[in-house]
């Protein structure tokens, strides 16, 4: 089992507490809208690290069906609890899938944790149908995150028992790396996009100023964004 699999096993029974809290629920929906906005609804998805079945949920409403990979069981077990659809313990870097059995693809904040991004995105493109569409939302690099690996790096020898405290070798993404990645794959049509300014994590206070100022920073000051989005399509 790796030591992403095994932080989220140990984490699973606390881990939706975050996007419980009313600041959790609004990041949360300000990501899952900017991956909804580029999927087709009521089709067939497949979500890649479903986690707690968080995005199926909200995928469900439109009428779709859902089926969730992660490799986390403990973390599928709380999305089958929440989600009427199939989940698998499965690796998203080799799909246990048939070529063209999904109208699209989503994926939240996980794709950060894949050591080799490049093969997860010529699977997507082998289970897609032609004409089908991957959206995903990640981990942006920027000036603030830069300190982000040495710090959990730091809380892993300190033993901090908090979600995704560790030093996991996550990558965090530039607008150039994805759009090569999708791009390399095979995708057409790809589009990446900084997202989120008003983090979960931050204070209620400074939380609240930087929800407000948050569409400014991304039209005109997209650099300071923490997630990056990105979408592409298989051709006909």
């Amino acid at each position: 089992m790796t030591k992403v699999a095994t932080h989220y096993d140990q984490v699973a029974d606390v881990y939706d507490n975050q996007y419980d809290q009313r600041q959790g629920r609004i990041y949360y929906g300000h990501i899952c809208t900017n991956v909804s906005k580029n999927l087709p609804k009521g089709a067939k998805l497949l979500d890649l690290g479903c986690g707690t079945g968080l995005f199926m949920r909200n995928y469900l409403k439109t009428g779709g069906e859902v089926i969730g990979i992660d490799i986390s069981s403990g973390m599928l077990k709380k999305a089958k609890l929440r989600n009427d659809s199939e989940v698998a313990v499965g690796n998203a870097e080799k799909l246990p899938f048939r070529d063209e059995s999904f109208d699209c693809i989503s994926s939240i904040l996980a794709f950060s944790y894949l050591q080799n991004p490049d093969y997860m995105l010529e699977d997507a493109f082998r289970v897609l149908k032609p004409g089908g569409a991957i959206s995903l939302c990640t981990l942006g690099r920027n000036i603030f995150t830069a300190i982000v690996p040495a710090a959990y790096k730091i809380g892993e020898k300190l033993k901090v028992s908090r979600v995704g405290c560790g030093s996991f070798g996550e990558h965090y993404y530039s607008e150039d790396e994805l759009y090569g990645l999708f791009s390399d794959a095979g995708f057409v049509d790809v589009s990446v996009e900084r997202r989120s300014f008003a983090h979960v994590d931050l204070k209620p206070p400074l939380y609240s100023i930087t929800k407000k100022i948050e569409p400014i920073v991304e039209d005109k000051f997209p650099y300071l964004a923490f997630n990056i989005c990105a979408s592409g399509k298989k051709p006909e």
